[in-house]
Formats: C-alpha cells, sequence, structure tokens
C-alpha cells in the first residue's frame, strides 16, 4: 500500500512540476515576445533565435525556423529547470510557505541572477550591455510570471507547511 502511495505522489509531483513549469515557461516566454514586439515592432523569431544563440552562437539569427524551434525548447528546458529546483526547495525548506509573495521575489531576483550573471556570460550569446531598467524590467518579469506563480502553485501543492507555521 505504502508503494502505491509514493507511486502516486511521485505521479502527482511530476504532474504539478511539468504542469507548472509549462504554466510559467509560457507566461515568460509571452511576456518576452509582446515586450520584444513593442521595443522593436517585430515578432517572436528574435527572441526564440536569441536563446538559440545561447548554443549556436551569432548563426541562429540566420538558422530559420529550426533555430526558433531549437529556442523555444531550450526556453522550455530552462523554465522546467527553475520549476523543478524550486519544486525541491519548496519541499525541503518549510520557511518558503510562510511568505508566498516574499518567496515569489526573491526566486525571481534569483533567476534573474543565475541566467545574467552565470548562464548567458557562458552562453554564446550576444553580450548585451548592462542598463538599469532594463534589468529591472527582465527581472519584474522573472518575479511576475514565474516567481510568484511559482510560489502559490508550491503552497497549494504543500499546504501543510503554512499550516505548520500559522500558529
Amino acid at each position: 500500500m505504502a508503494t502505491t502511495n509514493q507511486s502516486t505522489a511521485k505521479n502527482r509531483a511530476l504532474k504539478i512540476i511539468l504542469l507548472t513549469g509549462l504554466l510559467v515557461g509560457s507566461l515568460d516566454i509571452l511576456t518576452a515576445c509582446i515586450d520584444y514586439y513593442i521595443a522593436t515592432g517585430r515578432g517572436p523569431a528574435g527572441v526564440l533565435k536569441f536563446i538559440a544563440s545561447g548554443v549556436f552562437g551569432r548563426k541562429a539569427f540566420t538558422g530559420g525556423i529550426p533555430m526558433i524551434i531549437l529556442g523555444l525548447l531550450f526556453h522550455y528546458l530552462i523554465a522546467f529547470s527553475f520549476t523543478l529546483f524550486f519544486y525541491w526547495l519548496h519541499s525541503r525548506i518549510k520557511y518558503m510557505s510562510t511568505n508566498r509573495v516574499l518567496t515569489g521575489i526573491l526566486y525571481g531576483l534569483f533567476i534573474w541572477l543565475v541566467m545574467n550573471r552565470i548562464v548567458l556570460p557562458l552562453s554564446n550569446t550576444p553580450t548585451i550591455p548592462f542598463k538599469l531598467y532594463k534589468a529591472v524590467k527582465a527581472a519584474t518579469i522573472l518575479i511576475v510570471m514565474i516567481g510568484i506563480p511559482l510560489s502559490f502553485i508550491m503552497q497549494k501543492y504543500f499546504p501543510y507547511h503554512a499550516k505548520e507555521y500559522a500558529h
């Protein structure tokens, strides 16, 4: 019986991670594409090719549909990775349930730091000069579109944590 319950719990956790990763990845890429369109008047291909350039360098910008698809796949791989890491942290750090908004803000900032100070510098993407307003906008997008939704969804998945600290 315990094995069946463990299997059910693992299947539920996998489903939560996959659906949540799909949701936050979609929110993030949609926002990035809208922001790019507002700034340039161009469609989402530029955003997705930029993501693909992390692996393929400048060649990604002349690659066409295959690079767009790879950019989208890389984006979701990254979104699922951050979702899985949040799930792992949330299941081990009970204090993450005490303030969902603060947790979401901190995790969004964490994502921004990891992506902009580790991943992008180590990738083949073109170097983009630092501009404070763009950094704030990017961090805000990550907070609102990934961090806070993750925090609220995982709170629903781990409701017992908040009850433990409510007293």
